[in-house]
């Protein structure tokens, strides 16, 4: 706990950006019939059926001292699509770090042996040289500031009825882009002098 709670309050390095990450399962939902028309004063109406259009799945990450994230959209969450959205990250998103000390939670998936599954031996240990693991305690994945944004997220985006994967990616990468684009910050106070105060219990007496 107190290792990631470090990362985060350390002063930023550009070369060496501390970024959370994470997944989130999606369902997708559509109406099951046309929902009745916007009028003045009155709300669209949807009928409480839906239709399951199948589940879909979300890999995102959030930089706390820059105040940037990136989502990506798959269909599936297997290690190689976890695999290919580290690559992503790596090359795509912070192309110019050197190191890049990653928080994440310890599903079985979430290790550097998933590259060596999906990738040429060279390839993986290319991309698991960029990267400093850095997990969550069982239990504690609320330490990754990644939650916050899918709360968020969740919030403002995908709080009504999504049918179809090309919606979602669309509906999410203008949610990001407008997010990026007011580079907003998560005001983290939890510090590791504050855990050691209100989690005393679980510290060697």
């Amino acid at each position: 706990m107190e290792d990631v709670l470090a990362l985060y309050a350390a002063p930023p390095d550009p070369l060496h950006p501390v970024v959370c990450f994470d997944e989130l399962p999606y369902q997708l939902v559509d109406a099951s019939r046309p929902p009745l028309p916007r009028r003045p004063g009155v709300p669209v109406r949807d009928d409480y059926e839906y239709v399951r259009r199948g589940t879909c799945n979300l890999f995102g990450c959030y930089a706390p001292h820059r105040g940037e994230r990136h989502l990506r959209v798959t269909g599936q969450r297997r290690a190689v699509d976890f695999a290919e959205a580290i690559r992503v990250l790596v090359d795509e998103w912070f192309p110019e770090a050197e190191r890049i000390r990653l928080v994440l939670d310890q599903l079985n998936t979430h290790t550097g042996a998933a590259l060596y599954a999906a990738f040429a031996p060279a390839e993986a240990r290319r991309l698991v040289e960029r990267i400093e693991w850095h997990h969550t305690p069982k239990h504690g994945s609320w330490l990754n500031q990644m939650e916050v944004e899918w709360s968020v997220l969740s919030r403002q985006c995908l709080d009504r009825r999504i049918g179809e994967v090309e919606t979602l990616a669309r509906e999410v990468a203008a949610w990001e882009r407008e997010r990026n684009a007011a580079q907003v910050k998560i005001d983290w106070r939890f510090t590791p002098e504050k855990a050691r105060e209100k989690l005393a219990r679980l510290y060697p007496s």
